[in-house]
């Protein structure tokens, strides 16, 4: 047995962000795991974001390592992040700063441009904001500025879809982007201990790869690894890793990108807490490299010990 043997670890799921019940599986996942291998584990279900109250139930739980499986607001954007610094105890995943930009659609895409990684080309609108139809191009997306899981997020294939798609975006954020629809193939890379692991393509049974997509469809297909080419597949993977470190993430995460049907490679976000359900992509990654869920687990907590 490792260091971690002796550890108590916290298991922090649920949260108050629309992703909660998401976040309950993959917390539930993560606890049934560490607790068959017989590690020292709790399944703590944050019920709100009041931090006060948070820091001073953690402290009455006695962990000593959180395995943060938190999606969305409160668990992607550093709030979680920071209480745990504040309280000493290493986590699993990302900082605060690197939460933060990950989750704002619209900082992550400055840091894109400053390093020279492509994103599709977007525009950034306020909730009360006039936006004229005639100076679009159909079709676009239309998506929150800091929500995950494809929540809030619609293609709008013409002027008569786009008002129904903002309503639904600022259902979420005040702030919405409005972006170029790139066609091609959807792509996601795992980075795992601070390499890509290998490239994936998904394949929805609907028009793309929406929360119904992800999480309740039966129809949607995960092809691991992704039957691309070998020097798309390098590629994939180096602008992977290229985003995972320009947004200065740490341990693990996940780069969704589109192939576009241009040949060019569009990044669309990181995510610093992918999910950790039998649906999700990086434990099927992975799995593809000879890492079962019980080691993912494991080791992603031993990485925590490490900063």
């Amino acid at each position: 047995m490792n260091g971690i043997a002796s550890k108590k670890i916290g298991i922090l799921a649920g949260g108050p962000s629309s992703e909660r019940e998401i976040s309950l599986k993959s917390g539930e996942a993560v606890y049934n795991s560490l607790r068959a291998e017989k590690y020292d584990v709790v399944l703590i279900d944050i019920k709100d974001d009041n931090k006060e109250n948070l820091k001073t139930s953690l402290k009455e739980k006695g962990i000593e390592i959180a395995f943060i499986a938190l999606h969305g607001r409160f668990g992607e954007d550093g709030e979680i992040q920071e209480i745990l610094d504040e309280l000493h105890i290493p986590y699993t995943g990302s900082g605060p700063q690197a939460s933060r930009l990950a989750l704002d659609k619209v900082a992550t895409k400055k840091i894109f441009a400053k390093s020279g990684i492509v994103t599709p080309p977007y525009m950034v609108f306020q909730r009360k904001e006039k936006i004229e139809a005639e100076n679009l191009e159909f079709p676009l997306v239309v998506k929150p500025r800091c929500e995950g899981s494809s929540i809030g997020l619609s293609i709008v294939r013409g002027e008569d879809e786009l008002k129904k798609a903002i309503d639904k975006a600022c259902m979420y954020d005040d702030i919405i982007i409005i972006e170029k629809y790139i066609k091609g193939r959807e792509i996601t890379v795992g980075i795992f201990d601070e390499e890509p692991l290998c490239a994936i393509e998904i394949v929805p049974g609907s028009d793309f790869y929406d929360y119904e997509a992800k999480y309740i469809r039966s129809d949607t297909k995960y092809l691991v690894p992704a039957p691309i080419d070998e020097e798309e597949h390098k590629k994939t993977k180096y602008i992977g890793k290229k985003a995972h470190i320009a947004l200065n993430c740490r341990g693990f995460s996940r780069v969704d990108m589109i192939l576009g049907e241009d040949g060019e490679i569009y990044a669309l976000e990181v995510n610093t807490i992918p999910g950790l359900t039998s649906r999700s992509l990086l434990p099927k990654a992975a799995e593809q490299a000879g890492i079962s869920f019980s080691d993912l687990c494991k080791r992603m907590v031993e990485l925590a010990l490490k900063k």
